[in-house]
């Protein structure tokens, strides 16, 4: 199971169970309460009902008086209600008066008139002093529906201390029940939402931690492959600490691998030119004519200049190499890039009898070092001058292709042989010069190669259609 996926879950049953268990909390707590809150106002009725019936009941003429026809006048009320939704069109209670022997002298449904109660709860307690109260089926037998029955005491209005009857003040808990069943439907939907925004949550916190995970694993990734890439980005937390440790790793565990595999090529590429100009120094010891001595100490110049040049180039390709990710970043207009490279190679190319033009296109732009991209033309451009005959003409040209920009070095000199073809980039790697056989440092391909590489393009050297040869640069057009 993929780690993000884990956290996902992890996070959903964390805060789903605890949603879902508070939830369920509510609802089971939502019937009862309601009940409480129903039997709160029954007992505040009940108490004002048996005040009112006190003088009635004493006098003996509870069933014709002024009480109880003032109950049926209100039991054939309409109150015409709307409670949160649901009509009221009718009123739900139910009294009931006893005699100080718990015998019903009143039933305003009128059925019950001469029955013993005094064994009901509700009026066995409160005949003693108590608090009465019960929940009884509505129907006997159907537990189903109940109804809740609250008494109060009806003291004689003389003295308001003797006890001379007991009134109880029904309700029928289904009156109740759609307000209950509305309540636990809304939480329902309520924590259904809850849940589902927690879902979102924590696939948003999810994917929030995985992006970081994922990017130190395609850097990992990248870096196990000796790939150059960029640092993760920053970040204030632990990943941003892992990937920062990670990068001090790599810099680390590549720089002394960078150092070795150094170290290695200059000394090989040094091998020739310190052997020629050791041979060149011993046979200057020893007589000889006017041109041998000439001809071997313009041997040891040579192999000097071929030195510094491979110096030079090295530290360059290094410099450019060492850099993950492009450090300096600007639109660049490709005619100013064009007319800089063409100044930088006028002169050995006037030396050399060749003609260089530039062809910038139409307002085209890339993004980029200003520098590196420079750098890399007049690599190119040096190489074409390099294996062009005197009197041909290099161009540089620049056209669209596809999203980018192709930066394009033609020449009409010799072209590249077949078994070169696929050697071109390797460092140190060089194809003797045809005007006078020379070689050079190798390492001007690798730099494009590496400029192309940091800048998301690409850089490919191929034979021309009409001879000569044909070297691009091919970078993300600006934008």
């Amino acid at each position: 199971m993929r780690l993000g996926l884990k956290l996902f879950l992890g996070f959903f049953l964390i805060v789903g169970l605890a949603a879902f268990f508070v939830m369920r909390v509510f609802v089971d707590e939502v019937k009862p309460g309601v009940r409480q809150a129903m039997e709160s106002t029954l007992v505040d009725a009940a108490n004002v009902l048996a005040e009112m019936a006190a003088p009635d009941l004493k006098a003996g003429n509870l069933t014709g008086g002024g009480f109880t026809a003032s109950l049926a006048r209100a039991q054939r009320r309409d109150p015409k209600a709307m409670v949160w939704r649901f009509p009221k069109r009718a009123l739900d209670y139910r009294v009931t008066v006893t005699d100080a022997a718990g015998i019903v002298v009143y039933d305003s449904l009128g059925r019950d008139i001469g029955r013993d109660n005094s064994r009901w709860n509700d009026v066995y307690r409160t005949l003693r002093g108590e608090y009465g109260a019960r929940s009884s089926p509505e129907v006997p037998g159907d537990d189903s529906n109940t109804v809740m029955h609250v008494a109060a005491p009806v003291y004689d209005p003389a003295d308001g201390r003797t006890l001379i009857g007991v009134l109880s003040l029904s309700q029928p808990n289904r009156s109740i029940d759609p307000f209950i069943a509305a309540s636990q439907r809304q939480i329902m939907l309520r924590g259904a939402w809850l849940i589902g925004l927690s879902a979102l949550i924590g696939v948003l916190m999810t994917a929030w931690l995985m992006t970081g995970v994922r990017r130190l694993n395609r850097y990992a990734q990248a870096v196990s492959a000796g790939e150059p890439v960029a640092p993760p980005r920053p970040r204030r937390d632990e990943i941003g600490d892992l990937g920062r440790a990670l990068e001090r790793m790599r810099r680390k565990l590549e720089g002394k691998a960078y150092v070795e595999q150094y170290v290695q090529s200059l000394t090989h590429e040094m091998k020739s030119p310190l052997a020629a100009i050791r041979g060149a120094a011993e046979l200057l010891q020893e007589p000889m004519a006017d041109a041998d001595r000439a001809r071997f100490a313009r041997s040891i110049v040579d192999q000097q200049q071929r030195l510094t040049w491979t110096i030079d180039k090295l530290l360059a390709l290094a410099e450019v190499e060492q850099h993950g990710w492009l450090q300096a970043r600007e639109t660049l207009a490709v005619a100013a890039l064009f007319e800089a490279a063409l100044d930088a190679v006028q002169l050995p190319a006037q030396a050399a009898g060749i003609g260089v033009q530039a062809e910038p296109g139409m307002a085209l732009a890339v993004e980029g070092d200003g520098y590196l991209l420079r750098q890399a033309l007049h690599n190119l451009l040096d190489n074409a001058i390099d294996f062009s005959a005197a009197g041909s003409v290099v161009r540089l040209v620049a056209r669209r292709a596809g999203d980018g920009v192709a930066l394009q070095v033609l020449d009409q000199g010799v072209g590249i042989p077949e078994y070169a073809r696929g050697r071109v980039f390797e460092r140190f790697y060089s194809l003797a010069r045809p005007a006078d056989g020379r070689r050079s440092s190798g390492l001007g391909l690798p730099f494009v190669q590496e400029v192309a590489r940091l800048h998301g393009g690409r850089a490919t050297v191929e034979p021309g259609q009409e001879g000569g040869t044909v070297a691009t640069l091919w970078l993300p057009r600006a934008g």
